[in-house]
């Protein structure tokens, strides 16, 4: 029901709408339901990102071959998922005797089933293009 009246700022509801006087919300009762909200939804949202994960990973990852591919390395990845989901991940492949702090090259795997190993080929240009021992670090995400 609309009163059509106007309300004052400080008052909720007009005098038709409330005929007893009663008290409105606080603005710290409305802010803390608000946060209250937000807080449930982040907690929520946390826990379902904790179930889409669950058992996936660790990966091993293992440079087996590399080879020039024009101004970058083509590197071939073979990847083992020890987990009981099937999952990717993302790989750090870099030079573990360049001591200058270069971040390395990173390669996206392919989906890789449970208790399964996947190989796979990528093209690195971070890395320049002499060949030479690489290493991965595979992380679970």
């Amino acid at each position: 029901m609309r009163c059509g009246r106007p309300v004052a700022i400080d008052r909720g509801l007009c005098e038709q709408c409330n005929p007893l006087g009663l008290r409105d919300s606080s603005a710290s009762q409305v802010h803390g339901i608000a946060i209250g909200g937000v807080v449930l939804f982040v907690a929520i949202l946390a826990i379902v990102a904790r179930l889409a994960l669950v058992g996936v990973g660790p990966f091993d990852g293992t440079v087996t071959n590399i080879v020039t591919d024009g101004t970058g390395l083509a590197v071939t990845l073979t990847l083992t998922n020890h987990g009981s989901s099937a999952g990717q991940t993302t790989c750090r492949i870099s030079d573990p005797a360049d001591r200058t702090g270069n971040l390395g090259g990173f390669m996206l795997s392919p989906q890789v089933p449970p208790g399964r190993s996947v190989t796979f080929t990528d093209r690195l240009t971070a890395l320049g293009s002499e060949v030479r021992p690489l290493a991965a670090d595979c992380k679970s995400p």
